[in-house]
C-alpha cells in the first residue's frame, strides 16, 4: 500500500472525508456533507457506511455496508488524496463502528475528526442500533476532535449523568467522555445556542430560530461545515461559529417545494442559482 501522504501543501485544495450513511432523497447523509464541502470550498470524498431508503417523509429501509468495504473506502482516498478532515455520521452497528475506529487508524497522526452521533433522524426512524451506543461512546467519542450532538443525543449520550441537565452541563459531561471539544448544537432549544465547550472554557453561540425554514439535513450540514473550517486552518472554536452560521443560513433558505415532508436545507443556494435568468 502506498504511504500516507505528508502533511497538505499549501497551495492543494483541502480534502475532507465523510463517513457517514447515504440519504436517497438528497436531503441529509452525504448528500449533504458532500453539498456542505463544496459550499465551503474544500474537495469532498465519501465512505459510506449504509444506504437507506429514504425521502423527506420517512427512511423505509436501511442497508449496512460490510465493514471491510468501509475500511477500504477510506483506505483508498488516503492513500491517494489524502485527508485533511473527517466528518463521522451515521454508523448504525457495532461492527460498523469497529470498522470506522480501524478506518481512523489510517489517517495520519492529528487529523482533525468531528463525530456527528447521529441516532434518530428528522422524521424519527432509529438510525443506531442499541447496542451500538455504547460502542460508539467507547471507541469512537475520545478520538474525536469534536463532537456536535443536539440536545436529545447529547442526553443520551451522557446517559445516567444527564438527569435535567441543562446544554452547558451536558456539554461538560461529555467532555468527560474523552473529545477535544464538545458542541451541544441549539437546534432543539427554544433558543436556537449552541454551547461550545473546551474543556475549560464554555462560550455560547446564539443564532436566529427560522421556523419557516427547512431543516431536513441541518446536523449532516453543521458538522461537515465544522470539518471544512478545521481543514482550513480554523480552530474548533472558530470553525463552530461558521458551522453554526452556515447551517442556519441553510435553515433559512430550506427547499420548503421539496417533497411532502420537512424539506432539504440549501447550503448550496440552490434555489436562488434556479431563480437567475
Amino acid at each position: 500500500m502506498p504511504a500516507a501522504p505528508s502533511a497538505r501543501p499549501s497551495d492543494r485544495l483541502p480534502a475532507v472525508l465523510a463517513i457517514a450513511g447515504s440519504d436517497s432523497g438528497g436531503g441529509a447523509g452525504i448528500q449533504a456533507d458532500l453539498k456542505a464541502f463544496a459550499a465551503c470550498g474544500v474537495h469532498g470524498m465519501t465512505a459510506v457506511t449504509a444506504i437507506t431508503a429514504q425521502s423527506t417523509v420517512g427512511v423505509e429501509a436501511v442497508g449496512a455496508i460490510e465493514p471491510e468495504l468501509i475500511v477500504a473506502q477510506v483506505r483508498a482516498v488516503q492513500a491517494d488524496i489524502g485527508v485533511d478532515a473527517v466528518k463521522v455520521g451515521m454508523l448504525g452497528t457495532v461492527a460498523t463502528i469497529e470498522a470506522v475506529q480501524r478506518a481512523l487508524g489510517l489517517l495520519a497522526p492529528g487529523t482533525p475528526i468531528v463525530i456527528d452521533p447521529v441516532m434518530v433522524s428528522e422524521s424519527g426512524a432509529r438510525l443506531l442500533e442499541p447496542d451500538a451506543h455504547a460502542a460508539l461512546v467507547q471507541r469512537l467519542l475520545p478520538r474525536a476532535t469534536v463532537v456536535t450532538p443536539n440536545v436529545p443525543e447529547a442526553r443520551a449520550i451522557a446517559g445516567d449523568a444527564a438527569g435535567d441537565l441543562d446544554p452547558a452541563a451536558l456539554a461538560r459531561a461529555i467532555h468527560a467522555l474523552g473529545p477535544a471539544n464538545v458542541v451541544v448544537t441549539g437546534g432543539h432549544r427554544e433558543q436556537a445556542t449552541d454551547v461550545f465547550f473546551d474543556g475549560e472554557t464554555l462560550v455560547e453561540l446564539p443564532g436566529e430560530r427560522h421556523p419557516d425554514g427547512a431543516a431536513h439535513g441541518s446536523g449532516c450540514t453543521h458538522s461537515s461545515v465544522l470539518a471544512a473550517q478545521l481543514a482550513l486552518g480554523a480552530t474548533p472554536l472558530e470553525a463552530a461559529r461558521v458551522a453554526k452560521a452556515r447551517a442556519a443560513a441553510a435553515v433559512r433558505d430550506g427547499l420548503r417545494g421539496i417533497g411532502h415532508g420537512p424539506g432539504p436545507v440549501d447550503a448550496l443556494g440552490i434555489a436562488e442559482a434556479a431563480r437567475r435568468p
